[in-house]
């Protein structure tokens, strides 16, 4: 099946069904998930595994049929394709940020100090991570169903090990772990027969997404041959980040006169109430209707609605994420990612001020075909920089590495107010830069042939050694 693009202009056909779900369906609500990491001892056991994955693995866009609501789909980092024997060739046509991985971009991205790779949670960082598989579903049954094959793939495959596995899950609120409404927000891709959650946002080409296609520059982006495995292929950046709930009902206790003052200081952080509603359409109160309301909590930009931030500050986290028609240097759509943020833990109960040890947050993916012009340029310049948006040395206030010494602008009439001495919200607890295939792409990796002998990765460590910062 094909996409046929409905705008004006060039018509542009998509390959929905070589595309894995797990890169273009909205993540369903509520949901339940899982992510798991592989080490794979040799090639053999690595083509072996995708051979009896396959058949698991869900392509195309959402059906109308709810019992199809659930998908597995597959990753690999640059030492996963090493080790499947990728050829020399195809490994030195992927993007230099892949190749390195994550951990050792940490400096660019903004992960040091307590973020920094050397404390992150095993092995996250390390070369034993070579295959990635996330699953997706409405519920625990269809989740179950869904892992059924996969989980017999993995499991009974010689020479292949579970290394790591974390549960996700909607929360009863219905909400982060900070209490706000997530996964409002996705964006309008050209040629797919699925509308973005902002009417007024112009389709943005596929190749801003998805490898094979033209992107926002008119251009085919970078592509790892032969076309085989490039093709409707994706990047995505996996991230399990600690959220510190006490720290930050905390700070927001503490510098606010009332609960009614609170509830605005975090909406004024954030971007959105707690039900989802956006400060540029609601900046007074909340609006649990609005909020809930697919086709309005998105409906807006900020040049229209609130220009020099006054309803949502510049600084606020979604505008620093998706500035939209904002005033800022540079074109937004060529940094747009799709992005899938699930949250793992217990909720820190109500009112509670005091940290109670559990570790709690959210595992987000963020796919793209650019990792370096779209996750880490809005990692680096929009939410550890404050230069764009012309408050120099501010973070984003929620998403931000702080320590202590943060600070945040809000335009106030007659005078803004800023915010002082924010610590860190958010900690890093790990990240992997991993290319997510096709389904053509995935058969050919599994029909890969030699008899040459299975070398392990060149660099290869532990799992408590990390990969080179430098």
């Amino acid at each position: 099946m094909n996409a046929a693009d409905s705008t004006s202009g060039p018509s542009v056909s998509i390959e929905i069904d070589d595309i894995q779900s797990g890169a273009l369906r909205p993540r369903p609500a509520p949901y339940e998930g899982r992510l798991v990491f592989l080490r794979l001892d040799d090639r053999h056991a690595g083509r072996a595994l995708l051979q009896r994955l396959l058949p698991a693995i869900a392509g195309g866009i959402p059906a109308a049929n709810a019992s199809q609501d659930a998908w597995v789909a597959v990753a690999f980092t640059y030492q996963g394709l090493q080790v499947l024997g990728v050829p020399q060739e195809s490994l030195d046509s992927f993007p230099e940020a892949f190749r390195q991985g994550m951990a050792a971009r940490a400096d660019l991205i903004g992960d040091v100090g307590e973020n920094a790779p050397a404390h992150w949670e095993p092995p996250f960082g390390t070369a034993d991570v070579h295959v990635a598989l996330s699953a997706l579903s409405p519920d625990t049954a269809r989740l179950d169903k869904a892992l059924e094959r996969a989980r017999a793939a993995y499991q009974d495959t010689p020479g292949v090990t579970v290394i790591w596995q974390q549960e996700v899950h909607q929360l009863p609120t219905g909400r982060t772990t900070l209490g706000f409404r997530d996964g409002i927000s996705h964006p309008n891709i050209e040629g797919l027969a699925l509308s973005g959650s902002n009417p007024r946002e112009a389709p943005i080409k596929a190749g801003e997404f998805i490898l094979g296609y033209p992107d926002e520059t008119g251009n085919l982006p970078p592509m790892p041959s032969p076309d085989v495995l490039g093709r409707n292929g994706t990047y995505a950046a996996v991230r399990k980040v600690h959220t510190k709930v006490a720290a930050w009902r905390q700070y927001l206790r503490a510098n606010s006169a009332s609960a009614e003052e609170e509830a605005l200081l975090a909406a004024k952080m954030v971007g959105r109430w707690p039900s989802g509603a956006p400060l540029a359409l609601t900046p007074e109160h909340d609006d649990a209707a609005l909020g809930a309301d697919p086709q309005r909590n998105n409906d807006f930009l900020y040049r229209e609605n609130d220009d020099r931030g006054f309803r949502c500050p510049a600084g606020a986290h979604i505008r620093r994420i998706n500035p939209r028609d904002a005033n800022i240097i540079g074109d937004v759509r060529m940094h747009r990612l799709i992005r899938r943020g699930t949250t793992y833990g217990p909720p820190l109960p109500d009112g509670v001020l005091d940290d109670d040890g559990a570790d709690r947050g959210m595992v987000g993916l963020f796919f793209g075909a650019h990792l370096d012009r779209q996750f880490e340029f809005i990692k680096a310049q929009w939410v550890n920089d404050g230069n764009f948006i012309g408050h120099p040395g501010e973070k984003d206030p929620v998403a931000g590495h702080h320590g202590g010494t943060g600070s945040a602008t809000i335009p106030e009439k007659p005078i803004r107010r800023r915010l002082q001495n924010m610590p860190s919200f958010v900690v890093t607890r790990g990240g992997e830069y991993c290319f997510m295939p096709g389904l053509r792409a995935l058969r050919w990796l599994a029909e890969l042939d030699d008899d040459g002998p299975a070398l392990p990765p060149e660099g290869a460590t532990t799992d408590s050694e990390k990969r080179p910062t430098s």
